[in-house]
């Protein structure tokens, strides 16, 4: 059995030019949106992304995808190194990995009937063999795989589905047809950002099974992006916490929600809905809001917000945490006792 992680990002930055000083010359400001990012994403696991708006997890995605490319560091995909890839090589690369945007109503063309746009994936990469036409209609193989990740996403049965168009749908549907786009490619890697925010509560909840029931089924591993922690605790087999382009705690789910390190994570934790009013502690309100991407502070990027920064806090960056399986990870400029005050 092969142990290696599906995806590995290493060391991955993507800044995006912000101007220039003078009115020749190359950019000399950036937005520093993804800010020297390493993480793995293991063989049929969950990895949830998590952090506030701005804190760069939509556009680590898309890097991953290749829809923006990365100006530094490296995407390894089932051992091979994507980060450069272009043209049909690209191509080739997302019939495995496929991404489930956020929002179902704008992801879908209001003139295609439902079949027809589960159907585009194969059609774009020349996949599936048609058989013939019926009445216009596309039959055969091509069919039988559109009818097979529209039931696989829920939309039972898929004859029912085929000739309706979008508007004529649910917004819980209407992501069941972004879900099934993505499967018909029959890929291994799900790149699914905040694929739920817009639904109603209870239809979030059967589309994080749905994603739960894939995984078991299909073996597909899932990058889950979102800014909730309670889907993020359903959903993830292993959380990884990013504040301002960089990831500053990751590890088990379990771990790093009961017993967080990070004064970050700590924050996020500690304003999240409670049920159990027995539950529920002393909230942390941060204080000051999210420094500039573009002008970052010296040292830690949290220290302006940080309810227990210290001086050297100012002065040293802290480095990269990467945390495996049991452990949890630390504000690495404080010793676990400063941490735990």
């Amino acid at each position: 059995m092969n142990n290696d992680p599906i995806l590995e990002i290493r060391s991955l930055r993507k800044l995006f030019p912000a101007g220039r000083q003078r009115l020749w010359g190359e950019p000399d400001r950036f937005v520093h949106a993804v800010d020297d990012v390493s993480l793995t994403l293991g063989r049929s696991e969950v990895l949830a992304v998590v952090g506030e708006s701005g804190s760069g997890k939509s556009t680590l995605a898309l890097t991953l995808m290749g829809l923006e490319k990365s100006t530094a560091g490296q995407i390894i995909f089932n051992g091979q190194d994507i980060t450069a890839l272009s043209g049909r090589a690209l191509k080739d690369v997302r019939r495995q990995m496929q991404m489930i945007f956020q929002d179902p109503y704008e992801s879908l063309n209001p003139l295609m009937t439902i079949g027809e746009a589960v159907a585009e994936p194969l059609r774009v990469h020349k996949l599936g063999r048609s058989g013939g036409r019926s009445g216009g209609r596309d039959s055969g193989e091509k069919m039988a795989r559109v009818r097979q990740a529209l039931e696989d996403a829920g939309l039972k049965p898929a004859d029912d589905y085929l000739h309706r168009r979008p508007h004529e749908l649910s917004g819980g549907q209407r992501q069941r047809v972004v879900i099934a786009c993505a499967l018909v490619l029959e890929p291994i890697v799900l790149l699914a950002d905040e694929p739920v925010s817009m639904l109603d509560v209870s239809i979030r909840a059967e589309i994080l099974t749905l994603l739960s029931d894939l995984r078991q089924t299909r073996g597909i591993s899932v990058l889950f992006i979102t800014h909730d922690l309670g889907t993020a605790a359903y959903l993830a087999d292993r959380l990884a916490v990013m504040y301002l382009g960089r990831v500053v705690e990751v590890g088990p789910t379990a771990g790093v929600l009961h017993s967080p390190q990070h004064p970050y994570t700590k924050a996020l934790l500690s304003v999240a809905p409670v049920p159990n009013p027995r539950l529920r502690h002393e909230k942390i309100i941060l204080q000051g809001e999210t420094p500039n991407p573009i002008d970052l502070p010296p040292g830690c990027r949290f220290h302006p917000r940080c309810p227990v920064a210290f001086d050297r806090c100012r002065e040293t960056d802290p480095p990269h945490i990467q945390i495996g399986h049991g452990h949890s990870a630390a504000c690495l400029l404080l010793s676990a006792e400063e941490v735990g005050q």
